[in-house]
This record gives C-alpha cells, structure tokens and sequence, in this order.
C-alpha cells in the first residue's frame, strides 16, 4: 500500500490517509480480509504521529469500511459486510453536492460531470455502466 502525504495541502493529514485508504480499496489494491499496518508502523513510514493514522483508521471505522480488533488489527471488511445503506448514499450526495455546485458555477455542462464521474471511475477501474 502506497500512501503519500501532502504536509502542506489544507486536507488535514488524516484525512488524507483515509481517502488513499478508499481508493486503495476501490483499485483492488487491497482486498476484503486484508489486514491495514498497525497503526504505528504506519504512522513511522509516513513520519505521522500515531494518533493521526488512529483518528484515520477510525474514521474507516465509522464508515463501515473497515474493523477494527484488538490483536487482530485492522481489517477490510467484506462487500457485503460494507453494503451501502440509505444513510451513507445520502451522504455521499451531499459531499458530491458542493463540488457539482461549482462545476455548474464554473460552466460545466451534465454531460461534461457525467464524464468526469465516469473518468473517476475509470481511474479507480471500476465498471462505468452502473453510472
């Protein structure tokens, strides 16, 4: 798992590790079962206080995206134990309303955010046709 920190974006630093997480999982990088490093090792390859991998590792947590258990690490969980409920499409659509908001401030078109959404998905090698 390859993870790169910005020091200086205005992303706060644990939410870009989430985010990498994410798209780790979403390439297949990493698969339902794997185990994350602990949060310690990763924290010393990333030069990262342990506290802010942690924050990030609960963050997943809380997302349903991953398990947490003492001994065990922390784990990807499974397609189907991370289904997508109501509650978590509704808030994918309101992280995605702001950024649609100022496409169309900015000019661009539905065809033009439709492709983008599809280049997304291709970037992470995820079907299109579901778009």
């Amino acid at each position: 798992m390859l993870i790169q920190i910005e020091p200086f974006s205005d992303v706060p630093i644990y939410e870009q590790v989430t985010r990498q997480i994410i798209e780790g999982i979403a390439r297949g990088d990493m698969r339902p079962g794997d185990t994350l490093p602990s949060v310690r090792s990763l924290a010393a390859d990333l030069g990262v206080n342990m506290h802010t991998v942690n924050k990030s590792y609960h963050e997943l947590e809380a997302k349903g995206i991953i398990t947490i258990r003492a001994k065990s690490g922390a784990i990807i969980r499974s397609a189907e134990e991370r289904a997508l409920t109501p509650e978590q499409l509704r808030q994918i659509e309101k992280n995605l309303k702001p950024v649609v908001a100022e496409g169309m401030v900015l000019g661009a078109t539905v065809d033009q955010i439709e492709h983008m959404m599809k280049k997304v998905f291709a970037d992470l090698q995820l079907p299109v046709e579901e778009v």
